[in-house]
C-alpha cells in the first residue's frame, strides 16, 4: 500500500485499460482513426480512449493525486499534489498503428518526485511488468534481475541499426516503446538503453522504477538522478544499463549529450 492506493487494484486498472487497447488493436489490424499532433508524432483514437479510462479509474483510486499524461493538457495543479499519476496510455504508438507488438500501457504513481509504483502492460506481448519501491520488480509474476554485464563492448542494445562509433555493441530487437526497451534491461534481455534528446516523464516513469528495482542503473543522459513531477516534465535523455557499465557508457554518451546541449548541462 501507498496511502490508500492498493497495488492490486492499480494492476487491475492498468490491465483492463491494456485489454481495451488490445481489442482496438484487433490482432495487429487496427482500424482506429489516427492523425499527427505535430509532424512526426502520431496519435490515434485508442490513445484517447485508454487515457480516458485510466483517468476515470485512477482518479477514483486516489482522488487527491495529480495527473500528468501524454494525452491530457498539462495543469500546474499537479505541482501542489503530494502524489501524481504519470501516464502514457499507449507508449509505442508507431508500433501500435503498424500492427507490431512493441507497445505498452504505462502508469506510475509518483510521490515526492520518485516513483512508488510502476506498472507496464504489454498485452500484445503477453507481458505485465510490476514494480513497487523497495519491493523489487516482476514480469508475469517472475522476479526480475537486471543485466550484470561488466564490459561495454558487446553490450546488447535494442536497436535497428547502430552508428559507426557504436558498432562494438550488439543490436537486439527493438520495440518502439522506450518503456519496453528499458524493461528489457530489467529482464536481462538487453544491457544498455540510451537516448540523448529531451523526453517526457510519462515515457519513462514506470519503466525507470521497474529497471531500478531489478538492479539496473537509471539516470538521465548526463548521469543525474531522474526526478518526476517537475514543473517542466521532461528529462534530457535516459541511460538505463547494467550498473557495471554505467561509467563507461557515460564516458561515451556525455560528449554527445553536451554537444547537443551546446556545452550546457541544463535546459
Amino acid at each position: 500500500m501507498v496511502g490508500d492506493v492498493s497495488l492490486r487494484r492499480l494492476v487491475d486498472v492498468v490491465s483492463s485499460a491494456a485489454d481495451h487497447a488490445l481489442t482496438l488493436w484487433a490482432g495487429g489490424r487496427t482500424q482506429v482513426r489516427q492523425w499527427e499532433k505535430v509532424p512526426g508524432h502520431p496519435v490515434c483514437e485508442a490513445d484517447l480512449e485508454v487515457n480516458g479510462m485510466l483517468r476515470a479509474a485512477l482518479t477514483e483510486l486516489a482522488p487527491d493525486a495529480g495527473w500528468l499524461s501524454e494525452e491530457t493538457a498539462d495543469s500546474n495543479h499537479r505541482l501542489g499534489a503530494d502524489r501524481v499519476w504519470v501516464v502514457d496510455p499507449i507508449d509505442g504508438t508507431r508500433d501500435y498503428l503498424r500492427g507490431r507488438p512493441g507497445w505498452a500501457v504505462s502508469v506510475a504513481l509518483i510521490e515526492q518526485g520518485l516513483p512508488r509504483f510502476g506498472v507496464l502492460a504489454a498485452p500484445a506481448r503477453n507481458e505485465l511488468w510490476i514494480a513497487e519501491i523497495g519491493r523489487g520488480a516482476t514480469r508475469n509474476g517472475h522476479r526480475l534481475s537486471a543485466s550484470r554485464r561488466s564490459g561495454l563492448p558487446g553490450a546488447r542494445v535494442p536497436a535497428d541499426t547502430l552508428p559507426k562509433a557504436d558498432r562494438d555493441l550488439t543490436p537486439v530487437p527493438r520495440p518502439n516503446s522506450i518503456a519496453l526497451r528499458m524493461a528489457m534491461v530489467a529482464a536481462d534481455e538487453a544491457d544498455l538503453v540510451a537516448t540523448i534528446r529531451w523526453g517526457n516523464e510519462w515515457d519513462i516513469a514506470a519503466a525507470a522504477l521497474i529497471a531500478k528495482e531489478a538492479g539496473a542503473a537509471v539516470t538521465d543522459a548526463l548521469g543525474q538522478r531522474l526526478a518526476f513531477n517537475r514543473e517542466t516534465p521532461t528529462a534530457f535523455g535516459v541511460l538505463c544499463c547494467a550498473p557495471a557499465i554505467h561509467d563507461a557508457a557515460m564516458e561515451r554518451l556525455q560528449p554527445r549529450a553536451r554537444e547537443l546541449l551546446g556545452g550546457s548541462a541544463g535546459r
